[in-house]
C-alpha cells in the first residue's frame, strides 16, 4: 500500500481512538477536569505519566540531538531521567498528601499569600507555554511530512486535534488518552529500532546493537561511526565537545526543571492515596526507561545511515558524494517540508555533506535535527507500515505532553486566579467553562509561537525546563523541607530566579534590544563562564534558594500553624504508624 495512504489510515485510527476516549471520559465536574476524580490506578497513572513526560522532545528531538551531537547530548538522558527520580522521591508523595488540585494552590497555602499564588501562576504559565511551543514544533514537523503539507498546515491540524480531546475531557479524558498514546509511541519507537539494529549489526536489541559489530565489515558500530564522522570533517562522535561546567549545569537544570514541571506534578494528584503516588512513580520510571535506553542507539544508527546515504563513496574521491539527481525518495519527501535543504555551492551537482574541519568545501546540506527519528525508517528502507507507525508515535508523543501542559495552564487560570482570587463564589459549572476557555486560549497562543519557535524542539523544551528549575522547583522544595521560609522570601526567590533566567535567555537569544547597549551574541565565547542559556536555569535556581533563605532570615517567621502544616506534610500521622494519608 502507498505510504501516504497507509499513514492516513494508521494516524486516522489513532486519532479516532483518542477522540473516542475523550468522549467516553468527558469531565463533568471540576474534580474530574483537574484531577480525574482522584480515581486512577497506579499502573495506569504510571503509563499516563510516562506519556505526559515523554514529549516530542523525547520522541522526535532527543535522538536527533544524539545523532548530531554525540556524547554531549547524553546530558538530556541524564538530566531528564535523573529529574524524574528527584520528582518521584522528593516532591510527588508530599504534594499528593497535601491534597490540592494545582501547584500554585500548594504554594499559595504553604506561603499563606495570594501574592505567592499569583507569582506561582505566572511562573507556571511562562514555563509551560515555553514547553508547549516545543510540542507544537514537533506536531508541525510530523504532520508536514506525513500529510505532505507545509509546516503551518500541519501545525494547525494538530492544534485542532488537541483542542477537541483536551478541552472536552480535561484530566480524566487526558489520562486515558495518554495511556493509549503511550502504547502507540513506545511501539513506534522500538519496532523501527529493532529492525535497524538487526540490519546494521545482526542484533535485534538496539541497546546491545549500539555496542555490537556491524554486519558489513565487522567494525564496532560506534568506532565505525566515529571514523565516518571524522572523515566528513566533523568532531569525533564519542568525544566531549563542550566545557564540563556547562554540561554539569545543563544536566542539573534539566533535572530540577523536570522535578518542577507542573504538568507532571499534577499527574500525582489523580491517584487515590499517597502510597499510590509512590507506586505510580515507580511504574512510570519503568515505562520511561523503555524509550530512554533505546534513544542512544536510535541516534547513533540514524547518523550512520544518513552519512552512508549522502556519502556512499570514499570521501577523498571526487565522485564519492551523492549525486543530487539520483537522491533517494526519502530525501525528496523531506525536501518538500523545507526541513531538509540542499544548496549546490560548488555547482557540481553533488550533495557535499562536510564538517568544519574539511578543507576546501562548504557544507551544502542542512538537516533539521527534529526530522531524524521520523526520517530514519525511510533512510533505512523499512516497510511503509513501520514508517506510518513512526508518524503516529511522533504525533502521540507531542499530543500527550501538549495536552498535559495545556491542562496545567488552564487549571492555573481558572482555579488559582479566577476561583482562588478574583471570584471565589463562582459556581462549579462556571469554573469548568472558564477552564475550557482558558485551555482554548492557551492552544491558540502556543500555536502562534509554534509557527515561529526559537529553536528545535528539544532546545525550546530545555529553555522551559530552565524556567521551571529557576522558579517553581525551589519554592516547592523549600515549602516542603524548610519551615522557616516565609511568604516574603518565597515571592522574592521566585521573582529573582525567574527574572534572572529570563534576562539571561533573552539577552543571549537576541529577543530584545535596549537602546544604547550592544546585544551579546549567542556564542560560547560571550556566555558568562561558558554557561549556555539552556543551562542557566541551574544558576537561577541557586539565586532563588539564596535570596529566599536570606530574605526569610531577616523577616518574620511563618505563623505557627503553617510550620505545623509543613511538619505534617513530611511526617506521617500516628507517631510513625503506617498510613495512606
Amino acid at each position: 500500500m502507498e505510504l501516504q495512504t497507509l499513514t492516513f489510515i494508521v494516524v486516522g485510527l489513532t486519532f479516532a481512538l483518542y477522540i473516542g476516549i475523550a468522549i467516553w471520559a468527558r469531565a463533568s465536574t471540576t474534580g474530574e477536569f483537574y484531577a480525574a476524580g482522584r480515581g486512577v490506578h497506579p499502573v495506569a497513572n504510571g503509563m499516563a505519566t510516562a506519556a505526559d513526560w515523554m514529549s516530542a522532545a523525547s520522541f522526535i528531538s532527543m535522538a536527533g540531538l544524539i545523532a548530531f551531537q554525540g556524547y554531549d547530548a547524553s546530558l538530556f538522558l541524564m538530566g531528564w531521567t535523573g529529574g524524574y527520580v528527584l520528582l518521584a522521591m522528593l516532591l510527588a508523595p508530599y504534594l499528593r498528601k497535601f491534597g490540592k488540585f494545582t501547584v500554585p494552590e500548594f504554594i499559595g497555602d504553604r506561603y499563606y499569600s495570594q501574592t505567592a499564588r499569583i507569582v506561582a501562576v505566572i511562573c507556571l504559565i511562562v514555563a509551560s507555554l515555553t514547553y508547549v511551543i516545543g510540542q507544537m514544533k514537533g506536531i508541525g514537523v510530523a504532520f508536514s511530512r506525513f500529510l505532505e503539507v507545509d509546516f503551518a498546515t500541519g501545525l494547525f491540524t494538530g492544534m485542532a486535534i488537541v483542542f477537541f480531546y483536551a478541552v472536552l475531557g480535561g484530566m480524566k479524558g487526558i489520562t486515558y488518552t495518554q495511556i493509549a498514546q503511550y502504547c502507540v509511541l513506545i511501539m513506534a519507537y522500538t519496532i523501527p529500532a529493532i529492525f535497524i539494529s538487526l540490519h546494521l549489526t545482526g542484533n535485534p536489541i538496539p541497546q546491545l546493537g549500539m555496542f555490537s559489530s556491524t554486519v558489513a565489515d565487522g567494525t564496532p558500530l560506534l568506532m565505525k561511526l566515529d571514523q565516518t564522522i571524522v572523515d566528513l570533517g566533523f568532531t569525533q562522535y564519542t568525544a566531549q565537545k563542550t566545557n564540563t561546567l556547562n554540561m554539569a549545569l545543563y544536566t542539573f537544570s534539566l533535572m530540577i526543571g523536570t522535578a518542577g514541571l507542573p504538568h507532571v506534578i499534577i499527574r500525582f494528584f489523580t491517584v487515590p492515596r499517597v502510597k499510590d503516588a509512590r507506586s505510580s512513580a515507580g511504574w512510570a520510571l519503568v515505562f520511561i526507561s523503555l524509550l530512554y535506553t533505546t534513544a542512544p542507539a536510535v541516534g547513533s544508527m540514524a547518523m550512520l545511515n544518513l552519512a552512508n546515504t549522502v556519502q556512499p563513496g570514499p570521501v577523498a574521491a571526487a565522485d564519492g558524494s551523492l549525486e543530487y539527481e539520483k537522491r533517494p525518495q526519502w530525501f525528496k519527501n523531506w525536501e518538500k517540508t523545507g526541513l531538509l535543504k540542499f544548496e549546490d555551492k560548488n555547482s557540481n551537482g553533488r550533495v557535499e555533506y562536510r564538517g568544519p574541519k574539511f578543507a576546501g568545501t562548504a557544507n551544502e546540506l542542512t538537516v533539521d535535527r527534529d526530522i531524524m527519528v521520523l526520517a530514519n525508517p525511510e533512510i533505512a528502507g523499512l516497510p511503509n507500515w513501520v514508517i506510518a507507525l513512526v508518524a503516529a508515535g511522533g504525533l502521540a508523543a507531542a499530543l500527550s505532553t501538549a495536552a498535559g501542559l495545556l491542562l496545567a495552564i488552564a487549571s492555573s487560570i481558572s482555579h488559582d486566579l479566577l476561583k482562588g482570587i478574583f471570584n471565589p463564589n463562582i459556581t462549579e459549572k462556571g469554573e469548568l467553562m472558564a477552564a475550557r476557555i482558558a485551555m482554548a486560549g492557551a492552544i491558540g497562543v502556543a500555536g502562534y509561537f509554534g509557527l515561529h519557535p526559537p529553536g528545535f524542539a528539544a532546545q525550546v523544551v530545555a529553555l522551559a525546563f530552565g524556567l521551571a528549575a529557576s522558579s517553581i522547583f525551589p519554592a516547592l522544595m523549600m515549602g516542603i523541607f524548610n519551615k522557616r521560609v516565609n511568604n516574603t522570601g518565597a515571592v522574592t526567590g521566585m521573582l529573582v530566579g525567574l527574572g534572572s533566567t529570563l534576562l539571561y535567555i533573552f539577552w543571549f537569544k537576541g529577543w530584545f534590544f535596549i537602546p544604547g547597549t550592544a546585544m551579546a551574541a549567542n556564542t560560547a565565547d560571550n556566555w558568562f563562564l561558558g554557561i549556555s542559556p539552556e543551562a542557566f536555569g541551574a544558576v537561577g535556581a541557586m539565586l532563588n534558594f539564596a535570596s529566599a533563605i536570606l530574605v526569610s532570615k531577616v523577616t518574620a517567621e511563618p505563623p505557627e500553624h503553617i510550620q505545623h502544616m509543613v511538619e505534617d506534610i513530611r511526617t506521617p500521622r500516628g507517631a510513625g504508624a503506617a498510613t495512606d494519608h
